[in-house]
């Protein structure tokens, strides 16, 4: 059985075969006198192929083993099915039970299962009509990243997971350490023994070395996986999740948004192309605005919004939000939501916001109270991007660390790009994870991440 052909090529046949050989998983089983139909996939696309066996066939005794979830191996006939809605089935003349699964103990019938219930059998979820195409999707959208970047000339840089330094400043990392559960010593010696001799933690960003090579080979970028020690519960947060981080030299702010909005149409216009089976599915059952959402996204020229006259509008709007609206506030997501859905009805792009709200790495403006700062908003998600045009100047760099109450020992090599050769840069981080909430429209993170990270929940 080595010339196996998968399922999405099968049904893209041009013609009949006469020889056919398929392997996947069981969805259903149906019993008729003489012969069975089974519905099998093997996570190749959305659509199953419909499988014939009647009892002249080899293994046909072994259907009473063979139950929804089983693994088999099918050789037959590509035939044209006269059933509706599907083009080709297979007329099987071998069958093989290649793994079973107790039909008392497999947790995925035919029904429609909770997603909460999913989330608790990770390992299997892809094996649905859902999750199979949420990866699928996001697989895409992996591929459609890398390419973007390299018909750009970007340069793909590897940046660190383990890190000695906090990108944001926030001080919410996780700790990495060798040292032995127990271990009681404290104060300035306290990492000696460890295996750095220093404090490391888990990356929260890519940015800072991003910049480095930036500083060198001019335009870059970095996708991987950042991380973050919030104790958020809410379906946009995880604890692990993947970051498109491009930094490119010689570029301001403008240059910035540009590039932000040409990445997200890109993003979503290949997957409009590529993965048109597995939308429409969100779009039949999780969002039926889906579709006109997204080509509306691919043509529509993102607004490009100050922060001061964002904060004007919704003060305007007449809306009640939960969180108060107020100059010198960061935006919550029903700010964001609100712009991007109801005002706008399209991306909106906020730009100048206070430098109080803003990591110390923000191009500090001629007015000395805002930032060089933008994030896009979009609808279903609110903020996909967050970005800015990074502080190029030494001395102005080293006063808003100093503001914050850094130390800047850690970012001494940091502060040297800034002593040597120093060039206006820019760059911006795209939540991987939340551009797949907006092109497939689900609602939790939880869903498009194939095992989520968060809060009491490390089960695979």
């Amino acid at each position: 059985m080595s010339e196996r052909i998968r399922i999405k090529d099968a049904l893209q046949s041009a013609a009949p075969l006469d020889r056919i050989v398929i392997k996947g998983w069981v969805r259903t089983k149906r019993d008729a006198k003489g012969f069975s139909f089974l519905e099998v996939n093997d996570g190749s696309c959305l659509t199953n192929i419909q499988i014939i066996i009647d009892e002249k066939a080899a293994g046909f005794d072994e259907l009473k083993l063979i139950h929804t979830g089983a693994a088999v191996a099918v050789i037959g006939k590509l035939a044209e099915s006269p059933g509706k809605g599907q083009k080709w089935e297979v007329h099987a003349t071998e069958l093989q039970l290649v793994g079973a699964a107790d039909p008392e103990t497999y947790p995925l019938q035919k029904k429609r299962h909770s997603d909460e219930f999913l989330r608790t059998i990770a390992h299997l979820r892809p094996r649905t009509n859902k999750y199979g195409a949420i990866f699928r999707i996001r697989s895409e959208s992996a591929f459609a990243i890398h390419q973007f970047f390299h018909e750009r000339g970007f340069v793909y840089v590897h940046t660190p997971i383990l890190t000695g330094s906090d990108c944001e400043g926030a001080g919410e990392m996780f700790r990495v350490t060798t040292l032995p559960p127990g271990y009681t010593k404290t104060g300035e010696g306290m990492y000696e023994e460890d295996f750095f001799g220093k404090e490391a933690n888990l990356t929260v960003s890519g940015q800072l070395e991003g910049e480095a090579y930036a500083c060198s080979l001019d335009r870059i970028y970095t996708f991987g996986p950042t991380f973050r020690a919030e104790n958020s519960n809410t379906p946009r947060h995880a604890a692990e999740f993947w970051m498109i981080e491009p930094e490119f030299a010689f570029a301001d702010l403008n240059d910035n948004m540009a590039l932000a909005e040409d990445l997200v149409k890109y993003m979503t216009e290949y997957i409009l192309n590529h993965c048109a089976e597995d939308l429409e599915l969100f779009a039949k059952y999780v969002d039926q605005t889906l579709m006109g959402s997204l080509n509306n996204l691919v043509v529509s020229e993102f607004v490009r919004l100050p922060y001061r006259e964002a904060i004007q509008i919704l003060q305007q709007s007449g809306q009640k939000f939960e969180f108060p609206v107020n100059f010198g506030t960061d935006l919550q997501t029903e700010h964001e939501r609100f712009l991007c859905e109801t005002h706008f009805n399209k991306p909106v792009i906020v730009y100048n916001f206070p430098k109080t709200i803003k990591p110390f790495y923000m191009r500090v403006n001629d007015d000395n109270e805002t930032v060089a700062a933008m994030d896009v908003l979009v609808p279903r998600v609110g903020e996909l991007i967050g970005g800015s045009q990074r502080e190029e100047r030494l001395d102005v760099l080293k006063q808003r660390i100093q503001e914050l109450g850094m130390d800047e020992t850690p970012y001494w090599w940091y502060l040297d790009l800034r002593r040597f050769g120093t060039v206006p840069h820019s760059g911006f981080g795209l939540g991987f994870e939340r551009f797949l909430m907006m092109v497939t429209g689900v609602a939790n993170i939880r869903d498009v991440i194939p095992f989520p990270r968060t809060p009491k929940s490390l089960d695979f």
